[in-house]
């Protein structure tokens, strides 16, 4: 495969599944980066809007406490580590629910002599936890445990813009002409060596102190006027602003705002858990470099699939529901303009979907909400974000240039020009699922609608019919057959 970083793996590939059984596959010592974010121990329901019913009924079976949280990620972490190249490094994002347990469990892992920081990321702005009879500050901010493998790691230093403060205080200087703001560096040192002991324009440094640079830096710098005399005639350094780098990254991360209800870029996909993508940019760009191979083993929603793509990075992910893999797939083509395509993919150009669940069989078996999202997401349609009180619709389609830039599906409500999407995971749907439907079409006033299931009984093609005779309206019936051919092109126009 062309600009393969790596002869041992693939990368650009999602691959749909219990991630342990996946990365028992994965040679050691393999990845560069790996960023983990699993859903928290927090007893939590998480109705993401896809219904990733899968993944959240393992999260109610597995993480009834904070031992059968950490029982459930220990093979993981332990796998995970495997993995990791010696110069790699980790990140585990959590919250306070079990982040104290979760360091244990990584020091052990990992070994406590390649912790490097906790990092904490506000998520969120001033509110209050207060509980009856519960009282307690309000929680604001993410942990992210930062670990490397033994050996040499990458780490690029990222700086922040020096704060106003900051500037008004030492940068009050302007100089004439070029208005560059500057302070008053000092020009003395504590060692000397060299030609360092010199008088510069009659002055010498206080007793025990040396010039910083020789005669001839220093004639240098003066000539580049870069040099300020006091009245006392004693000289110092002009240090420009604008040649500020700014300030190095420290633990605290109060810069990168949670995402809301609306994005101006669109980022919000809907995911209770989604991350900023500033997040995972900032996270990759300092500890991997070009063409790295970043992993996320509970990659969601693809926040750090799009950031590693976007940055020029190899990547891998894994995720447990096959929805949440077809969203992310979604993503990489709409944002990254990436081809999935298993031809393209072989030549390093495109990404490919790996153990999605593409027969009847498989779907038959799929929990039902889950099936549900993922019938609507395969015609092109927005998921309803909850399972309960839809009255008869599961999700809508919106036609090209009627849906706004944002992903938020809130934001939808307003728009009048969307069909009804309903879907059954049965054999036959039949004439009272229909008359459900046209109950569901009259109420939100639509003249066409969109009816999935493996199979239609003649009483409900039968009633599809006369519905139209009489009302004027269609309901088009799809198969899931029809869906997984590729053959529906024609009906959904």
């Amino acid at each position: 495969m062309a600009d393969r970083p790596s002869s041992l793996l693939d990368t650009r590939v999602i691959y749909c599944g219990d991630n342990l059984e996946q990365l028992k596959k994965l040679p050691d010592a393999c990845i560069d980066l790996i960023y983990i974010d699993p859903p928290f121990n927090s007893n939590r329901n998480y109705e993401v809007f896809w219904g990733e019913t899968k993944e959240k009924r393992s999260f109610e079976d597995r993480h009834e406490s904070t031992q059968a949280y950490i029982d459930f990620m220990r093979p993981r972490c332990v796998e995970l580590a495997r993995v990791l190249k010696k110069t790699g490094s980790f990140y585990y994002h959590c919250d306070w629910h079990a982040s104290h347990y979760v360091k244990v469990m990584l020091d052990q892992i990992f070994s406590e002599n390649n912790f490097q920081n906790e990092i904490a990321w506000k998520r969120s702005d001033a509110h209050s936890d207060a509980k009856q009879g519960a009282l307690h500050y309000g929680r604001v901010h993410d942990s992210i445990f930062f670990y490397t493998n033994g050996g040499k790691y990458v780490f690029n230093v990222i700086y922040k813009p020096l704060p106003s403060s900051t500037v008004e205080k030492w940068y009050r200087n302007v100089e004439e002409g070029t208005l560059r703001r500057y302070n008053k560096a000092d020009l003395t040192a504590a060692k000397g060596g060299g030609d360092t002991s010199y008088e510069w324009h009659g002055q010498k440094p206080s007793t025990g102190r040396f010039w910083a640079y020789s005669k001839a830096k220093m004639a240098e710098m003066e000539q580049q006027g870069r040099l300020v005399y006091t009245k006392s005639g004693m000289v110092y350094m002009k240090r420009y602003l604008d040649e500020s780098k700014g300030v190095p990254l420290q633990t605290w991360w109060d810069d990168i705002s949670m995402l809301r209800g609306i994005t101006q870029d669109g980022e919000r996909l809907g995911y209770p858990t989604q991350k900023p993508l500033a997040l995972l940019e900032r996270i990759i760009q300092a500890s991997s470099n070009e063409n790295d191979i970043v992993l996320d083993a509970f990659c969601g929603c693809g926040t750090a699939l799009v950031a590693a793509q976007q940055l020029g990075r190899q990547w891998i992910g894994i995720d447990i529901s096959p929805t949440a893999c077809r969203v992310m797939a979604k993503r990489l083509r709409d944002v990254c303009k990436l081809r999935e395509d298993d031809n393209y993919w072989r030549h390093g150009k495109g990404f490919v979907v790996r153990g999605l669940p593409w027969q009847e069989k498989q779907l038959r078996e799929m929990p039902p909400f889950e099936f549900e999202n993922w019938a609507v997401i395969a015609l092109g349609g927005i998921p309803n974000k909850t399972q309960v009180g839809d009255m008869g619709i599961d999700g809508r389609i919106y036609p090209v240039g009627s849906a706004p830039k944002e992903a938020d599906n809130a934001e939808f409500g307003f728009m009048d020009e969307w069909y009804p999407i309903q879907v059954k995971q049965r054999d036959k749907v039949g004439r009272p699922d229909i008359d459900q439907f046209q109950t569901a079409m009259a109420r939100t006033k639509r003249k066409k609608g969109f009816f999935v299931g493996f199979g239609f009984s003649s009483d409900a093609l039968t009633e599809i019919n006369s519905f139209f005779r009489r009302e004027h309206a269609v309901i088009v019936p799809l198969t899931v057959r029809e869906i997984l051919d590729e053959t529906i092109a024609q009906k959904l126009a």
